[in-house]
């Protein structure tokens, strides 16, 4: 378990996986810029993590630059042109599943995104590392071999019922015929030969190339909407984020289609509920937290979708008249009823901070775990399943349209803090991301917690995550007995979880100070490392 949180001075990288941060800092050694370092570590991820994130899902980048305003790249597919509510009556389906080719309906933007980031670098940065050397680990790891994990292990045999036998599946994932033992060797040759050739082709290959005729002869044969045009059409774009006016500094995160704006408000609602008249960690600390989270979830439930499709502009519902308001809803002394959740989901974050203090927040998923399920047979990738965060009800605030993007619950989030410090935190797990992020943030900014004692506190989550079906209060049993019949007793309907659960997520967090020295964290749930140079 991580105790000590890392310290160096020319650089830092954190991921729920320790050879992805190893990727990371390799780069970095080599004089290479905190976006190469994070294009070598999602690239990694995507390998050896494949349970949780992969090159057939989406991705959003977080980007500071030392005296440049932050800025984002948005790397979410949009659905397919075919893909209506009465292609999907003519399939005779009332609810868009959540595995299988009717699940593989958006086009997958990491790629593109990695794409943009990479120009991004070489433009701003002076970058110039080539693909080819960004993506070495993560093809080594695919050609030659990587351990399995207890997570990869745990959540494919968790989850095979519903998954063994979508097309493609078992062949990638269940390479001898069973769920692979930890510490075994996986080989996954398809995805080295799809990296390789992005390494050598491009990014633009996946959409228009080689690539991009193998996905869309796949994706059509197996039946899902996404086509070759598809593809074609789609560009990662470079968009400003949306900022939260906090009492200890500014706060950034991803707009919508993402539920960035949701993390920051947790954050600002709470900025108001006299934080610092209750002990970290206590009973009174986390009722605030909860609270606040119910009243950003009202907001989110009622307004977050595609931008374009939008009635208000994401920043007016951070001001701090609106802030004010939600804060004033806030029951000190009783739980609020709670709204239903959105579903679960499966992610990776990653945060990089370079020598230059250029710092990154990172963070690429399919969705669900192993996303559709559904792998393609020319290229290897596994297909998200992001579209089913789409209703079928015309009336629905995220209903499917042709080249409408999904509802996010990714979003990485950066403080730039007034005493000068910047921070880029994160983490996976659905629901949870926003509420770990808060408990992250006011654990070491407002409370002064170590980083990592932040980071591997006990968790709490409101809601559901990883295929949890209750909406309860979820708690880590690591928190005092009398803290949570104290929850219980303010109306609070809790559940008491394992004392490390990965339930609770994969988080980690970086600081950079002024002085120069970086601070990393790890989350002991996971299997990463915050790794320094």
């Amino acid at each position: 378990m991580a105790i000590q949180t890392s310290r160096a001075t020319r650089g830092m990288a954190t991921a729920p996986h320790s050879l992805a941060s190893e990727s990371a800092v390799a780069v970095l050694r080599e004089g290479g810029n905190a976006i190469e370092a994070m294009i070598a570590a999602a690239a990694t991820a995507s390998v050896v993590y494949p349970h949780m994130n992969g090159i057939g899902g989406d991705a959003f980048w977080l980007v500071h630059e030392p005296g440049k305003p932050v800025t984002t790249i948005d790397a979410c597919g949009p659905a397919a042109m075919a893909a209506s509510r009465e292609w999907y009556a003519a399939h005779a389906v009332t609810a868009i599943p959540t595995r299988g080719p009717l699940a593989a309906n958006t086009v997958a933007g990491t790629i593109a995104g990695w794409g943009l980031a990479h120009q991004m670098s070489g433009i701003r940065f002076g970058g110039r590392l080539p693909l080819s050397r960004l993506l070495a680990d993560a093809i080594h790891y695919a050609a030659h071999g990587h351990a399995v994990t207890h997570s990869y292990t745990n959540t494919t045999a968790t989850k095979l019922a519903e998954i063994r036998d979508q097309p493609g599946f078992a062949a990638r994932f269940m390479p001898d015929g069973d769920v692979p033992l930890p510490g075994s060797l996986m080989k996954q040759g398809k995805i080295a030969a799809t990296l390789s050739r992005i390494a050598s082709a491009g990014t633009d290959d996946f959409y228009r190339g080689e690539l991009a005729a193998s996905i869309a002869a796949d994706l059509k044969a197996l039946g899902s909407p996404v086509s070759a045009a598809d593809l074609a059409a789609y560009q990662a774009v470079e968009r400003p984020p949306v900022y939260l006016a906090h009492s200890r500094g500014t706060l950034y995160n991803m707009a919508p289609p993402t539920q960035g704006m949701v993390s920051l408000a947790i954050l600002g609602i709470a900025d108001r509920l006299g934080l610092e008249s209750v002990p970290a960690d206590s009973a009174g600390y986390l009722h605030r937290m909860v609270e606040a989270t119910k009243q950003a979830f009202f907001m989110r439930d009622r307004h977050v979708t595609d931008p374009k499709y939008m009635t208000v502009d994401p920043q007016s519902l951070l001001t701090p008249a609106e802030m004010d308001r939600r804060a004033a809803c806030v029951d000190l002394g009783r739980a609020l009823g709670w709204p239903a959740p959105q579903p679960p989901a499966d992610t990776v974050w990653i945060g990089v901070v370079d020598s230059a203090g250029r710092a990154v927040s990172f963070i690429q998923s399919i969705y669900h775990e192993f996303g559709s399920g559904v792998v393609l047979d020319g290229t290897g990738i596994n297909w998200q399943n992001r579209g089913a965060s789409f209703s079928l009800d015309p009336a629905a605030l995220n209903t499917l349209e042709p080249g409408r993007k999904p509802f996010h619950t990714l979003n990485p989030a950066m403080a730039h803090l007034s005493d000068g410090r910047v921070m880029v935190y994160g983490t996976m797990g659905g629901e949870g991301q926003p509420q770990t992020q808060a408990a992250v943030f006011t654990r070491h900014v407002v409370y002064g917690q170590d980083l990592q004692a932040a980071v591997s506190a006990p968790r709490w989550l409101l809601g559901r995550t990883w295929g949890q079906a209750t909406q309860s209060l979820k708690v880590e049993s690591r928190f005092d007995p009398s803290l949570i019949e104290w929850l219980r007793a303010m109306g609070h309907e809790v559940e008491v979880y394992g004392a490390f659960d990965e339930t609770m997520g994969h988080a980690g967090a970086i600081v950079a100070h002024p002085g120069g020295v970086i601070e990393g964290a790890s989350d002991p749930r996971s299997d990463g490392a915050a790794i320094g140079w």
